[in-house]
């Protein structure tokens, strides 16, 4: 039976495992793990093809515990709890070392009442659970799960990581083996692998694929994109192309196309995408691209998340239609999306700055003579509902975080703001 390039040369060891180095480097905290031989639950958060599934077996071959494995996509309440009985049984044999790890691949797939059934074995440590998915935890993983696991963060593999990958892949697969090799340009193959592992493998399986019994092995440029136009679904085999599509349905309407946009919405919609991931999507750009440039965006994208959930599909195709083509017609701002972004920066260089006395709560008599609370003026009291008075660490020195840009709509907020603390927002 044929098996792919991607599975052939899947790693087995940390020693071949490429990527990740903050998690599985030298003295990082999954090394760690797996060396000590205790595993805590955790969930792996990150794109396709940067090494989820791969690190969980590696993990199963290494520590040699028990191991099981479920697919969110295919599994139920009823193989869950089969499963976790199994895991009863090891956890309590006297012929098991170690407590029984439970892989949940594509864990956001799996509905409440299915992810409540994990909580019992996880919390009483009858089982290590290790999820993998490519949804934010936050949003698809219960609260309580959540709490019982830590996230780790999977990046997609840099430059550097997939000239090692395509390195390996040409030194130790048989398919390559006698055969003139000449690795000639690798921009085209990096672009399109766009950090995923898989995505590289399948270029090359692909690239084999259209040559005869004794021609040579190129890469370039070229004969990457040739036959990615050729094949594409032979490229994209386990339907990852669906991120590609996402990336241009939010690129077409941060670029306000609206036509784009509904055409890569038809895209998802027929190829099966959940509608409330689109949503989801939506709510994230309205607040990320278009923001104080047009505040409606983001009450209407919420809406719209609300809707779906309401009057369901098909129907609920016709919001999205109407959001997304609102989203790529309204003005466009991210000075919200840097203003936090350089807030958390500034944090990360002062660290925790003392509050300013005045803006302390003072709910005790103690608190109050310590000079809690002292000298802080009431904004309402005072005409305009404004009155000058620090509200940054003094230390600080009032740095300048949001930038507004040029729209109608954060005009008037820079018009506001320079006629209460003058020129550039900073107090005088």
């Amino acid at each position: 039976m044929y098996q792919p390039l991607a599975e052939r040369l899947r790693p087995k060891s940390l020693d071949d495992y490429i990527g990740q180095q903050h998690l599985v480097g030298e003295g990082a905290v999954i090394r760690r793990m797996i060396e000590s031989g205790n595993i805590s639950s955790f969930i792996l958060w990150g794109p396709p093809g940067v090494g989820k599934t791969t690190l969980a077996r590696i993990i199963a071959e290494q520590t040699k515990v028990p191991f099981y494995t479920l697919s969110a996509v295919t599994s139920g309440v009823k193989e869950v709890r089969e499963v976790l009985d199994r895991c009863r049984k090891d956890a309590t044999s006297m012929f098991t070392q170690g407590r029984p790890v439970l892989f949940i691949d594509e864990i956001h797939r799996f509905n409440k009442s299915q992810q409540d059934s994990l909580l019992g074995a996880v919390e009483n440590g009858t089982v290590t659970l290790i999820g993998a998915t490519t949804e934010n935890p936050s949003f698809e993983v219960i609260r309580p799960l959540l709490s019982r696991a830590q996230i780790y963060v999977l990046n997609p593999l840099d430059k550097d990581d997939l000239l090692r990958l395509l390195d390996h892949a040409l030194k130790t697969d048989k398919m390559f083996e006698g055969r003139e090799i000449r690795v000639e340009q690798t921009e085209a193959l990096l672009r399109f692998s766009g950090g995923d592992a898989r995505k590289l493998l399948n270029i090359l399986d692909l690239i084999m694929q259209s040559l005869g019994t004794n021609e040579p092995f190129v890469v370039n440029d070229e004969i990457v994109t040739s036959r990615l136009q050729q094949n594409p679904l032979a490229f994209d085999k386990n339907g990852e192309m669906h991120y590609d599509i996402i990336s241009a349905f939010i690129k077409s309407i941060r670029g306000s196309d609206p036509d784009a946009a509904v055409y890569w919405l038809a895209r998802l919609i027929e190829g099966g995408e959940d509608p409330k991931f689109i949503a989801r999507r939506l709510c994230i750009l309205a607040a990320e691209d278009i923001g104080l440039a047009n505040p409606n965006a983001l009450l209407l994208a919420n809406a719209t998340f609300d809707i779906i959930n309401k009057i369901g599909w098909p129907e609920g195709r016709i919001p999205l239609s109407e959001c997304a083509i609102y989203l790529a017609t309204s003005a466009k701002s991210n000075s919200a999306y840097l203003a936090i972004g350089a807030a958390q920066q500034l944090v990360q260089q002062t660290g925790n700055a003392p509050v300013p006395l005045h803006l302390r709560n003072s709910p005790t008599q103690l608190m109050e003579e310590l000079g809690y609370g002292k000298d802080y003026k009431y904004a309402h009291d005072f005409p305009g509902h404004f009155v000058y008075q620090e509200y940054m660490p003094e230390e600080l020195h009032h740095p300048t975080l949001w930038q507004p840009q040029e729209n109608p709509s954060e005009a008037r907020m820079r018009e506001r703001m320079e006629h209460l603390w003058g020129k550039k927002s900073d107090p005088q």
